[in-house]
Formats: structure tokens, sequence, C-alpha cells
């Protein structure tokens, strides 16, 4: 399975890097063609669900996510959070971890292993450049808008 990480430094305190970056509904905002539906009760804990739905009209496909680890940052000490992905397309599993940067500002690391099924192994390194590119512009507009 192709993996990616990317890291961002942002000038926002941990707790609202964090609420910016797990708000499930606002990543279909930040992500082409894709809109996600919370399945499960609020708020976000270990065994919340939602589903990343990507496409236009009926040419798409459900991208199911489950919570696995919750551990929003609290006292300064950083926060982890890992979704397992089961789809019948998109497998893996991704996390986000948001930690104390330099200068008062929160440090950002979002590692992914993701697997497209269908695709053969010789285009994995094109899945990992763009689930990077796309994913990073995500983590941009969210970190950037409140």
């Amino acid at each position: 399975m192709p993996f990616f990480s990317l890291e961002r430094t942002v000038p926002l305190p941990l707790d609202e890097a964090w609420r910016r970056l797990t708000d499930w509904p606002r990543h279909g905002a930040a992500v082409p063609l894709t809109r996600i539906t919370v399945v499960t009760s609020t708020p976000t804990h270990e065994g919340t669900r939602f589903v990343a739905r990507s496409g236009i009209g009926p040419l798409g496909f459900d991208d199911p996510m489950d919570v696995t680890l919750w551990r929003p940052p609290a006292d300064g000490e950083p926060g982890l959070c890992r979704l397992e992905k089961r789809g019948r397309v998109m497998l893996g599993w991704a996390e986000i971890e948001v930690r104390p940067g330099p200068g008062g500002r929160a440090r950002v690391v979002w590692r992914e292993e993701l697997s497209v099924r269908f695709l053969p192994r010789v285009l994995d390194g094109v899945v990992a450049f763009t689930a990077r590119t796309v994913f990073g512009r995500a983590a941009n507009r969210l970190l950037r808008r409140a």
C-alpha cells in the first residue's frame, strides 16, 4: 500500500487546529467532489463512523471510515486520531496528529497508507503523489478556515 505523510506548522492553538482537522463534514468542503456524512452520534469518539462519498451523481464511490483511536490534545499534550478505511474501493488508514510546535504554534502531521482496489501496484507512486497533493491542499484549507 502506498504511504505518504505531510506536515504543517500553523499559528493556531493545539485545540483549534485539532477542531478544524477533525470536523468531518468540513472535509467535504475541502476535498473536491466529496461530501461527508457522519453516521454515528456526536461528538466524535472511538467508534465514530463516517462516509466520504466521492464522485458526481451515480458515478462515485463510498469511502467508509471508522475512528479507532481518539485522543484529543489536552494540557499541552499532543492529540492523535486514527481512522481505518473499510470501503470496497479505498482501503488503509490515516492518522492526524496535532502537537506543540515552535513559538506556540501547532504542528500537524498527517500520515496515511492508502490502497485503491483494482489498481496495480505499479501505480502506487502515482496514488501516493496524488493523495499527498489532494490531502495536503485539504489540510491547508481546513487549517485556514475557522
